[in-house]
């Protein structure tokens, strides 16, 4: 008997089987009915909600849309402190290349933090020409150790004020703005920034996170990478290896 679209529960018996019942086989019988009938019904149910979850998913999931994918058929991909890193990416409706990548690495006890990586339309060796070229250009950073939502934000707002000269001026109010968004990143986490000639967008962990629309704030975000004081030079000299 038809209880759902894609469920059917068989409530008949064969005619010899009813006869040699016990007398109360009749309400028996009516009570194996309703019982299947309410198991069918649940099944139909959770069918229902099944499908719903499901379309509920395809409507959802573009909008956590990363903001760039490896390229399908990339090269092989570079690897450092086990964290793997593609030679090209598409983002922004360009293929970016592996411009450089390196390892963060804090206090004279080399302490791992994180593996970055810079990816650029065309090769380059030359900091300021990355920071001051209006093409696409993309940062991924994957965390190898816990990193505090305070101690993110000291390294951000030290590598803004020291990489952010003339003539860069900021707006306090938005490098307040963005300080108070900048969270904790736990070790496997990672975060990357692409930047394009309209400012840049950050995703967290495959998420968007925000959007910064002004294009001086979004290089002087990229400075504190490229910048003249960046937090590692070491990391910068591997950032600009320009050749992946």
């Amino acid at each position: 008997r038809p209880v759902g679209p894609h469920l059917e529960v068989d409530v008949t018996f064969s005619h010899t089987r009813q006869t040699v019942l016990a007398p109360d086989a009749p309400r028996r019988e009516d009570s194996d009915r309703r019982k299947r009938r309410r198991i069918g019904s649940g099944r139909a149910s959770r069918c229902v909600r099944l499908r719903r979850a499901l379309l509920m998913v395809a409507i959802i999931a573009p909008v956590w849309a990363p903001a760039w994918t490896p390229a399908r058929f990339a090269a092989h991909a570079a690897e450092l402190d086990g964290v793997q890193l593609p030679n090209t990416i598409q983002a922004d409706g360009k293929t970016l290349q592996l411009n450089g990548f390196g390892l963060r690495i804090y206090s004279i006890f080399g302490i791992h933090i994180y593996v970055a990586g810079l990816y650029v339309e065309h090769l380059s060796t030359d900091a300021e020409a990355i920071l001051q070229s209006p093409e696409t250009k993309l940062v991924t950073v994957h965390f190898v150790h816990n990193v505090s939502a305070e101690a993110a934000r000291d390294s951000w707002r030290t590598g803004l004020e020291t990489n952010c000269r003339a003539p860069c001026q900021l707006d306090p109010a938005d490098i307040a703005r963005f300080l108070a968004q900048v969270p904790a990143m736990p070790e496997g986490a990672s975060f990357s920034i692409l930047f394009t000639r309209q400012g840049a967008t950050v995703t967290v962990n495959g998420r968007q996170y925000g959007i910064i629309p002004k294009p001086e704030f979004a290089r002087a975000v990229l400075a504190t990478f490229l910048g003249p004081a960046p937090a590692s030079p070491t990391l910068k000299a591997q950032l600009l290896q320009g050749h992946g």
